[in-house]
């Protein structure tokens, strides 16, 4: 604490100053009076009343300056010492100057309220009981210690008062500031949770928006590519690949109109939005049928009830696979896609014999690897991608199955 501040304590308002003054003031009606009611013809009437208006008028100070408050009523009290063979009646300004103290002046400052109110109460019941300095007796020495007792009391008391109040104020202080920091802490972290979980809304979003525009343009230049081939040949050929490449335009339109739709913040666009159905394993033979002549599926197994994250994890793997198959591979590649429905896992394979080689392939994966490798890592399972060491690309992935589905099954054996 500056030197500043423990004479002048912060805090104090312009309110301070009226109750200060006013309590100067009641006191001093009611302790003054009677020492000016003699008037001043004598010295020793004028002394203490001098002493008991600087007694009671440093109170105007004990909240703005406790140490000036203080130091007007030592003197005051030392006036009376030497003036007044009985206590004076603005000795009451002593225990609110001493709580005043330890209430606003920290620790080591405050205690030298302790020390004069130490002095005081034993000179104090010296002036007042001694008669002879030389002469005590055993009677003078007991009512001592008893005015000392009590003067002490008067000092200790109010300071301890003073000195837990304080403690109080700034335990509640440090409370409310800890309170402040705690709800500033919640709310930095209730931010980071929201643009973490916005980061993962567009990740997804890309992700899903990839997947569709990806699979969707590649089926439909190559179908196009195909019909214009066969138009002038098999014209009924290239009617066929037009109407592949309007069902593959509708469906990818109508997936990321369900996509887009969800984004929209406007309750009132909302009932406007495509909620279609997710795809689903039962939809995975229209998509490679769809994809290519030259891509043939092999299903092992009964598709279990899985969750729709599942289903749609599986569907875009081998949508993806496709993807990259019509992209890369070239126009005489062929694929194989192979899917095992297992007791624990569904396994999917998907292996073409496309010009890739590993040297070939780059080191940094494309968006859609990356966004496969996601999708897999995110259901707990294992992705494999590499170029074939005899030519072409494979894509293996591993998903295990949830526990309720393994033991349904189990059940229906």
């Amino acid at each position: 604490m500056r030197g500043n501040d423990v004479w002048f304590p912060p805090g104090a308002t312009r309110h301070d100053w009226v109750l200060d003054a006013a309590l100067a003031a009641g006191l001093g009606l009611l302790t003054i009076p009677p020492y000016g009611v003699r008037g001043f013809a004598e010295a020793f009437t004028t002394g203490q009343f001098a002493s008991a208006v600087l007694m009671i008028g440093a109170l105007v100070f004990r909240r703005h300056s406790p140490l000036l408050a203080l130091a007007g009523v030592s003197v005051a009290a030392l006036m009376q010492l030497v003036l007044s063979s009985t206590p004076m009646a603005t000795l009451v300004a002593v225990p609110v100057v001493a709580y005043s103290v330890a209430r606003w002046i920290p620790g080591r400052q405050a205690r030298i309220a302790l020390a004069i109110g130490s002095i005081g109460a034993v000179l104090g019941p010296v002036r007042w009981i001694v008669e002879d300095p030389y002469y005590l007796s055993l009677r003078d020495l007991i009512w001592v210690v008893l005015a000392w007792f009590v003067c002490m009391g008067l000092v200790v008391t109010p300071y301890a008062v003073g000195r837990r109040v304080l403690e109080s104020t700034q335990t509640h202080h440090h409370r409310v500031l800890a309170a402040e920091e705690r709800y500033r802490t919640t709310l930095a972290e209730r931010d980071q949770e929201a643009r973490l979980a916005e980061s993962r809304a567009r990740t997804q979003i890309a992700r899903e928006l990839h997947d569709i525009v990806a699979h969707s343009l590649s089926v439909m230049i190559v179908q196009a590519e195909g019909g214009r081939a066969m138009a002038t040949k098999k014209p009924e050929a290239a009617t066929q690949a037009l109407t592949t490449i309007a069902e593959t335009g509708r469906e990818a339109l109508s997936e990321m109109r369900r996509i887009l739709g969800v984004l929209r913040s406007e309750p009132e666009m909302l009932p406007q939005a495509d909620f279609a159905p997710s795809p689903r394993l039962t939809d995975i033979p229209d998509l490679v049928a769809r994809t290519s002549d030259r891509v043939r599926l092999t299903v092992q197994g009964q598709p279990p009830r899985v969750s729709p994250a599942l289903e749609l994890t599986v569907y875009r793997v081998v949508q993806e696979a496709l993807t990259n198959f019509l992209k890369h591979a070239g126009p005489q590649a062929t694929a194989a896609v192979t899917i095992t429905y297992g007791m624990r896992e569904i396994n999917i394979d998907v292996i073409d014999n496309g010009v890739a080689t590993p040297s070939a392939v780059p080191q940094n994966p494309g968006h859609g690897l990356r966004g496969m490798s996601e999708r897999v890592a995110a259901m707990g399972g294992r992705l494999l991608t590499r170029a074939r060491p005899t030519g072409g690309f494979q894509v293996t992935a591993v998903l295990p199955l949830p526990l309720y589905t393994t033991a349904q099954e189990d059940d229906q054996r």
